[in-house]
């Protein structure tokens, strides 16, 4: 087994749920997180609201998951990133298990 972690912007959460459904991932949690971005290095111009830290109202998803199912997951995570046209991404990482009860 392996640990999933998986962050998106709320508006993904569907998205997120059915990528774990086709995955075989029957038992998740997940939670509302904030998630924050300094842009203070940005040029001013491609700064809209000129804000210094960005907020979004994200979600936390973590699930086991069997390791065969790992691989396929990622490639459909890049495939979903691949067709927003935003530039929110799904991020996804994957942890090992050593001990489990």
């Amino acid at each position: 087994m392996k640990l999933l972690i998986i962050t998106a912007i709320a508006e993904f959460e569907k998205d997120i749920k059915k990528l774990l459904k086709n995955a075989e991932v029957v038992t998740f949690s997940y939670r509302d997180v904030t998630s924050y971005k300094d842009v203070s290095e940005e040029f001013i111009e491609t700064n809209w609201f000129a804000s210094e830290m960005n907020e979004t109202e994200s979600l936390l998803f973590y699930a086991f998951v069997k390791k065969e199912n790992v691989d396929l997951l990622f490639q459909w995570v890049a495939d979903f990133n691949a067709q927003q046209p935003t530039k929110a991404h799904v991020q996804v990482a994957v942890l090992n298990i050593e001990k489990m009860n």
